[in-house]
Order: C-alpha cells, then sequence, then structure tokens
C-alpha cells in the first residue's frame, strides 16, 4: 500500500495533501513556500539579542574650548573606544574646533574590566609632556571615554604595564581615578587683582568721554581717573584702529581718539542683542538693535586651538564654570558652541592665546555676563575688513 505524500511548508502547521497541491498549483505553492520563509526569518530577528546585527557605538571624548566634548565611534568595548581615542578627531571635526591632548605617539597595549576597574595600559608617550594642562586634559580625555564601558565605573592608568607616579602633577594615578575625582574643583575660584591706577594723564577726562561716547568705555567709568576700566578701554580702541596694543593713552592714541567715529557691526542682524567676534582685530562688538554698545578686548584661540568662524546661539550663562579638562575656574561663563565660551580669565594677553575660548578681563566679563541672554546669537568673524 503506497503511503500518501504530505508537503510540510515552513511557517504551515498542517501538511499539506498530494490533492491539496493539485488544487493550490504548483507556482502558488512555491509563493506560499517563500512567504512562510520570509515570516520565519523575521520571527528569528525579533527573537535575537539586542545589538546582534545592528552597528554599535561608543563615545569617544575630546576637547572643544575649555571643556571635554563626544563623538560616536563605531565598536562596542572599552578597547575599541579607546583606540579611537587615539586616533584622535577627523579633519572635519577638527575644523569644528574639536581638538585632542593625547599625543601621536601614544599606543594602546591593552584594556582589561575586572570588577568596574579598567585598567589601561598604554605606552610611555602618553604620560609624557610639561605643560600640566596638556596632561591633565588627556587624562580626563581617557577617563570619560572609558567610563561606562564594560561596567568600568573607574581607570587605573597603567605605563607598559607598571603603575605611574608623579607623571600628572596634581592628581593621584597610582590607583583607580573616578569621572567625579577629575569634576571636583580642586583650586579656590578666585578674581585677579585688577592693574593699579597710573599717574596722572593729559586730557584725560577729555578721552575718557570720548570713549564712553565710542563705546569703548562705559559713561559712569569717565570719571578722570586712569584705573583698569579706562586702560581695558584703551586696550579695546587700539585694537580696533590697527595701533599698538599697550594700554597707554599716549599721543598717538589720544591723536586717533580726535578723528575717531563709532564703531558699526560688521554684518546686519536681526533685532535685539547679539555679540560678534572679531579674530582679526581680537575684540568682541555686543550689539543691540543693530548698534555697537560696547567693544571689548579679547583674547581667542593659539594657533594651535582656533576658535572656529561660524554663527552661534548662547545656549548658557554659567557665573562659575568649571573646566574638568584643565581644572580651572572659568568665571562669568556665557558658552555659545559646545565647550567655546565667554568668560574671564586671568590671563587676557593682546592676542590670541586660549583654548579656543573667547577670554575676556575681569573688568568686562561680568558686564558681557549680564548683556547677554539665552538664545542671543554669536556670530565669529575671520576678518572684519
Amino acid at each position: 500500500m503506497r503511503s500518501a505524500l504530505l508537503v510540510m511548508i515552513p511557517g504551515v502547521p498542517e501538511p499539506i495533501s498530494p490533492a491539496a497541491t493539485k488544487t493550490i498549483g504548483v507556482r502558488s505553492l512555491r509563493r506560499l513556500a517563500a512567504l512562510a520563509w520570509l515570516a520565519t526569518a523575521m520571527a528569528i530577528a525579533l527573537v535575537a539579542p539586542a545589538g546582534s546585527s545592528e552597528a554599535t557605538t561608543v563615545k569617544v571624548w575630546f576637547l572643544q574650548g575649555e571643556q571635554l566634548v563626544s563623538v560616536d565611534r563605531p565598536g562596542s568595548t572599552a578597547s575599541d573606544a579607546v583606540a579611537a581615542l587615539l586616533a584622535g578627531p577627523t579633519a572635519t571635526e577638527k575644523a569644528q574646533g574639536m581638538r585632542t591632548y593625547v599625543p601621536a605617539a601614544a599606543k594602546l597595549n591593552s584594556v582589561t574590566v575586572v570588577n568596574g576597574v579598567a585598567r589601561v595600559d598604554v605606552t610611555l608617550s602618553f604620560a609624557l609632556g610639561r605643560d600640566a594642562q596638556s596632561l591633565d586634559a588627556r587624562l580626563a580625555q581617557l577617563v570619560h571615554t572609558v567610563s561606562g564601558l564594560e561596567g568600568a565605573k573607574s581607570v587605573l592608568l597603567l605605563v607598559n604595564g607598571g603603575t605611574v607616579y608623579g607623571m600628572f602633577p596634581g592628581i593621584v594615578t597610582s590607583r583607580p581615578i573616578t569621572l567625579k575625582y577629575l569634576e571636583t574643583p580642586n583650586v579656590p575660584a578666585s578674581h585677579p587683582a585688577p592693574p593699579s591706577p597710573t599717574g596722572p594723564v593729559a586730557g584725560l577726562l577729555e578721552s575718557q568721554q570720548k570713549l564712553a561716547a565710542l563705546g569703548f568705555l562705559l559713561p559712569a567709568d569717565a570719571d578722570g581717573k586712569n584705573g583698569p576700566q579706562t586702560q581695558t578701554a584703551v586696550l579695546a580702541f587700539q585694537k580696533w584702529q590697527g595701533l599698538d596694543r599697550d594700554g597707554v593713552l599716549g599721543p598717538q592714541t589720544q591723536a586717533a581718539l580726535a578723528k575717531a567715529q563709532r564703531p558699526a557691526p560688521i554684518t546686519q542682524g536681526p533685532s535685539g542683542r547679539r555679540a560678534e567676534v572679531l579674530l582679526d582685530r581680537q575684540v568682541a562688538l555686543a550689539i543691540e538693535n543693530n548698534k555697537v554698545v560696547r567693544v571689548i578686548p579679547v583674547s581667542t584661540g593659539a594657533p594651535s586651538t582656533p576658535t572656529p568662524p561660524g554663527d552661534y546661539k548662547v545656549y548658557a550663562k554659567i557665573a562659575k564654570w568649571w573646566s574638568t579638562p584643565f581644572r580651572e575656574w572659568l568665571l562669568w561663563a556665557v558658552p555659545f558652541n559646545a565647550g567655546i565660551a565667554f568668560h574671564e580669565f586671568s590671563e587676557v594677553p593682546p592676542y590670541p592665546a586660549s583654548h579656543g575660548c573667547v577670554r575676556q578681563m575681569q573688568t568686562t566679563a561680568k558686564w558681557m555676563y549680564d548683556f547677554s541672554v539665552v538664545g542671543m546669537p554669536v556670530k565669529v568673524l575671520t576678518t572684519s575688513q
């Protein structure tokens, strides 16, 4: 006795008899089989472990101005993340002002994570250098990049398998380092002492009044005293006019002041408050309703860490901002491009010298902080000519 032939279709619970195949037709049967296989494949994909077929990413931390910023890189492990960190930012990211303080010569030996401690073994180049801020920054990049991956809660830095002692000033690296340790201020916030008033200057009050009329000095500071506010205003005027930048109200500066016109915005913008940062003149223009309210001398990014030109907006106002990578206070901070901000600083030379931020003196930083509003446009211009 011949046994009946039963046809089994994946995804179809009941077998199909030969008689049924004749009714359905071979072509329809094949179509049914294909649909069943597709349904099976989809079901397998739905129950597959998360991430088994999808590309995963890790966050790698670089610097922008005085703060850390993250970018996504392919990978899933702490080792993947450290390798991407050592590779550095892309050309596009560099154009956006992102920088790394990890030496290009540094190589990764190994990464292991046990009981929440990531042991990161690198070559000696990673720990070499005299600049304490650079050393602080690269360590902060590493700890931020590794923390959280594979359950890492702290990072123990090793150099060629050995414990690191005394190579990072002010930071104990002989035991695991946490994010909280790096993010906790370790120095008191302090305002730099303003310069002392200088001796009498002929025609000082008249010059102050002219500086105030032009937007370089606040009217209330035209008091006949050659103090810090006047010296700051003179420096701003010298920068605007292309004179020697010494902050001294000498004959050349007074002669230029006598025939000067009030500065105008370089670009036209919307009504309300906005700011222009002029990289060539090293000044910032505080503008309201398309009129320059005040001209402020600044120091923008050094050639190795330039302030990227472009259009931005103020996204916060922070009276006391802590720079985790450089472990220093940034007072009266007005950030407008990730870690790049207007802020007070103890050293504001008349030339570009910052990590990308717009440094200001104590004489102007609080005023700019009060003038700024969240959402205020900030345009950074390479040239003002």
